[in-house]
């Protein structure tokens, strides 16, 4: 099978497990106290499943990286969020909208004009130890910077997590290029000690912050998530690893249209997941300790299968003492 078809093929079993695992976390979020810590949620199963779905996912993208560059990997990213809308209204027990359909179908035009633009050749290019030592530490500036209090919380978590994200996919090609590569290098260095450091923290991390995210709801912030990863990885493959766009100024204009009509359907979608995700929250996603108020019905019990009489009021019973 050709390199590029199987980066792409890879790439869309990838987005599905990070959809399914989104939705799992998104579940999972709505179910939690807010000031729930790292170490509690360790000891939930629903966690783990999300941990190994993210973890799947990791697996193939990175499968993916070895025989795609960064510009044709991450754009297909976004077929997170599309395969996640199925997914969550499942879950959720209703129906896929006309406006999320149509959100999908802007999603899947932008992502083929951007594609058209991507370049096709296998990744051989890879970050220098001060290069990836510069990545991270800006990253981590970026991620400081939107970790601060204010508002909309939820939002900035879910863009630190998909720059956290884009940046350990770019590192992780670094870490796959170096290791195949058949040059006669040495297969275990600091450089390589670093970068793999350095993708298990953005990694985590990325997890950790999603999670948070996650809370106001799964549209907007998977939205977010998803445009910020592969901007964060193009951006560094670009910049860094020497990758290009083919088509010269053509394929500019076909990258600008994707892009917009890749944004206006990911609005679409983040809009409707927004408005049907919190209303199907269960139950337990009250905050435990929060004051809900309650509907009190006064009336004494009925024996099963004794209709209550028309037009006449059911005894109250007096409580002693109440």
């Amino acid at each position: 099978m050709n390199a590029t078809l199987l980066a792409v093929a890879l790439s869309l079993v990838s987005a599905g497990a990070y959809a399914a695992a989104a939705v799992a976390q998104s579940r999972l979020a709505g179910r939690t106290d807010p000031s729930t810590g790292v170490l509690r949620l360790l000891g939930r199963g629903a966690w783990w499943s999300a941990v190994g779905l993210n973890a799947l996912g990791a697996l193939l993208h990175v499968a993916a990286l070895n025989f795609g560059p960064l510009t044709l990997v991450q754009p297909l990213g976004a077929l997170t969020l599309v395969v996640a809308v199925p997914l969550g209204a499942r879950a959720a027990g209703r129906r896929v909208g006309r406006i999320e359909w149509r959100g999908t179908a802007l999603t899947l035009l932008g992502l083929g004009a951007l594609l058209l633009t991507a370049g096709g050749s296998a990744p051989h290019e890879t970050l220098s130890l001060p290069e990836a030592l510069g990545v991270g530490a800006a990253t981590m500036a970026v991620v400081a910077g939107l970790g601060r209090p204010g508002a909309r919380p939820g939002l900035r978590h879910a863009a630190a997590s998909g720059i956290t994200s884009g940046v350990a996919s770019a590192l992780t090609q670094t870490l796959t290029v170096a290791v195949t590569d058949h040059s006669g290098g040495p297969l275990f260095s600091w450089r390589l000690l670093t970068v793999a450091l350095l993708v298990s923290a953005f990694a985590m991390g990325g997890l950790l912050l999603s999670q948070t995210a996650y809370r106001g709801g799964l549209g907007a912030p998977l939205a977010v998530v998803t445009l910020a990863n592969p901007v964060a990885a193009a951006a560094i493959g670009l910049a860094l690893l020497g990758e290009r766009l083919q088509g010269g100024p053509v394929s500019l204009v076909f990258a600008l249209l994707g892009t917009a009509a890749a944004v206006r359907g990911v609005v679409l979608l983040s809009r409707t997941q927004a408005r049907n995700t919190d209303p199907a929250a269960p139950p337990e996603a009250a905050v435990p300790g929060s004051r809900v108020p309650s509907r009190v019905v006064i009336g004494s019990p009925r024996r099963a299968g004794t209709p209550p009489s028309a037009g006449v009021p059911e005894p109250v019973p007096a409580r002693a003492g109440g």
